[in-house]
C-alpha cells in the first residue's frame, strides 16, 4: 500500500498546508489543483510551472491517485456503465447520461449500500465501506479523461451508496468539484440524492450551498415506507419532511422528491392524492421514476396508463412532476440496478 499522501483526498486549505509544510508558498496550492483537475494530467513531471525540487518534494511524499477501469458497457440509448476496481480490490460502478446538451455523471459514494432498500439491486450487495474523496472524485475524473474532447455538465450522487452516510469525504468531493481552477460545476449542476438520513439533512442545510437536494421518498405511509426502505424506522415520514421544509433554499430552488412506482405497492390513487398533503410547504417538484424491473427482485413495473394517471392526479394538485425516462436499462444501468459486478469472467 502507498503510504504517500493522496491529493486527490485533500480540499484547497489542506493542500495550502501540506504545500506550506514542505516550505512553499499558498498559490502552489492552486496551481497544483490546475493540473489534477483541469489539464487532469496524472504525472508531477508535466506540473511545467512547478520548480524542479518542488516536482521532487510532491513525488517523494504525495501521489495523485487513479481509479482502475475495469470495464465500460454501452446502452442502446448511448448510456455507459464504468465499473471501477479500487485499490483494496472492492469495486463500484458509475454512469454516463447523455441528454441533449447535458452531459451526466451518475456517482457512487460507498461500496454497496448500508440500508437495504428492498428495490434496489445495491441494497442487496453487503455493505464494504465508505469510499475516499479521492474515490469520489476519480470517478469523474476518469469519466471525463474517457470522453476527453466532450466535457461532462451535470453530477449526480445517485450511484452506489448513501452520500449523506458517507458525509465528509462527500461534501470534500463536492467542494472539489466546484473549484473555479478545476472542475468548475456549479452547485445548480450537482445533485446529492438521499434515503432519507435526516441528521446528514441538517447537517448539509447548515453548510454554504453546494448542491441541490434530492430526497428519495417512494411512499406516502410509514408502514409501506419502511417495507421498501428500512431506514424509515429510524426517520420516518414525519421528521424527514419536517427536515425538508426547514431546509433552506435560495429563491426558486425546489427540493427534487424521487418517487419510484412500483406496481401494487405505492402506485394506488390514493398513493397519487396523499403525496401532495406530504409536500404541503415545501417547495418541491416530484421526479416519477417507473420501477426497473429485475430478475433478482420480485417487483414489477405498473403499466403505462397507471403511470399517467398517477401523474395527472399531481397535476391536478399543481404539482410540478416529470415522469423520468429511465436509461440504460438493458446494461442494468438504471436506477436501482448498480451492483459494481463485471459482466467479464474472472
Amino acid at each position: 500500500m502507498d503510504a504517500r499522501t493522496s491529493l486527490t483526498n485533500l480540499n484547497r486549505e489542506e493542500l495550502k498546508e501540506l504545500v506550506k509544510g514542505l516550505g512553499k508558498e499558498d498559490y502552489r496550492a492552486r496551481q497544483i489543483i490546475q493540473w489534477i483537475y483541469h489539464h487532469r494530467v496524472d504525472s508531477f513531471r508535466k506540473m511545467t510551472n512547478l520548480s524542479r525540487e518542488l516536482r521532487g518534494l510532491l513525488e517523494a511524499t504525495t501521489r495523485i491517485d487513479c481509479l482502475t477501469l475495469s470495464d465500460i458497457e454501452v446502452s442502446r440509448d448511448g448510456s455507459q456503465k464504468f465499473l471501477f476496481t479500487m485499490e483494496d480490490g472492492e469495486s463500484i460502478e458509475s454512469v454516463l447520461i447523455p441528454d441533449r446538451d447535458r452531459l451526466t455523471i451518475c456517482v457512487s459514494t460507498q461500496a454497496g449500500c448500508p440500508f437495504a432498500c428492498r428495490f434496489c439491486l445495491t441494497g442487496q450487495r453487503r455493505f464494504s465501506r465508505n469510499l475516499s474523496t479521492a474515490e469520489i472524485i476519480g470517478q469523474v475524473l476518469s469519466v471525463q479523461n474517457v470522453l476527453q474532447t466532450k466535457n461532462l455538465t451535470n453530477v449526480v450522487l445517485m450511484g452506489m451508496g448513501e452520500p449523506l452516510a458517507n458525509f465528509e469525504n462527500s461534501m470534500r468531493a463536492l467542494e472539489i468539484m466546484g473549484y473555479n481552477e478545476g472542475l468548475r460545476f456549479s452547485q445548480r449542476r450537482i445533485t446529492l440524492s438521499t434515503a432519507g438520513v435526516v441528521p446528514g439533512i441538517k447537517k448539509l442545510g447548515e453548510l454554504p450551498r453546494i448542491c441541490r437536494l434530492a430526497v428519495s421518498l417512494n411512499a406516502t405511509d410509514d408502514d409501506t415506507r419502511t417495507f421498501l426502505m428500512p431506514i424509515n424506522e429510524n426517520y420516518p415520514l414525519e421528521h424527514l419532511l419536517d427536515a425538508c421544509r426547514r431546509f433552506p433554499l435560495a429563491a426558486r430552488e425546489r427540493i427534487t422528491f424521487e418517487y419510484v412506482l412500483i406496481k401494487g405497492i405505492n402506485d394506488s390513487e390514493d398513493d397519487a392524492k396523499r403525496l401532495p398533503r406530504l409536500l404541503h410547504g415545501i417547495p418541491a417538484k416530484v421526479n416519477l421514476i417507473p420501477y426497473n424491473e429485475s430478475l433478482d427482485l420480485p417487483f414489477e413495473r405498473p403499466g403505462d396508463d397507471r403511470i399517467l394517471a398517477f401523474q395527472q392526479i399531481l397535476l391536478e394538485k399543481h404539482l410540478t412532476v416529470i415522469i423520468r425516462k429511465s436509461r440504460g436499462a438493458d446494461i442494468s444501468a438504471a436506477c436501482g440496478q448498480l451492483r459494481g459486478k463485471s459482466r467479464l469472467p474472472v
